[in-house]
């Protein structure tokens, strides 16, 4: 059974949370314990914003024209050659 996933934060939150995690460590003045820990946090917020985009990719719809001036909506990134 696949373990819960903590709180997972919105994605405006996690951008905001990373921006946050650069500054502090390129500050330079974070002791090496909580350089690693925010490291680790950040490797984690990256992923959760990488699944989140991967899922809204998959959600966006191209419109296609028809031969009748009309519209189909298809899944991105779906190529009718």
């Amino acid at each position: 059974m696949p373990e819960k996933k903590k709180y997972e934060k919105t994605f405006e939150e996690a951008i905001a949370r990373l921006e946050e995690i650069v500054r502090l460590l390129e500050s330079g003045n974070t002791p090496l314990d909580k350089s690693l820990s925010l490291f680790e946090e950040g490797t984690a917020l990256v992923k959760q914003c990488n699944d989140q985009l991967d899922s809204a990719e998959q959600k966006i719809k191209k419109l296609v024209q028809r031969q009748d001036d009309g519209y189909d909506a298809e899944d991105f990134g779906t190529d009718k050659n």
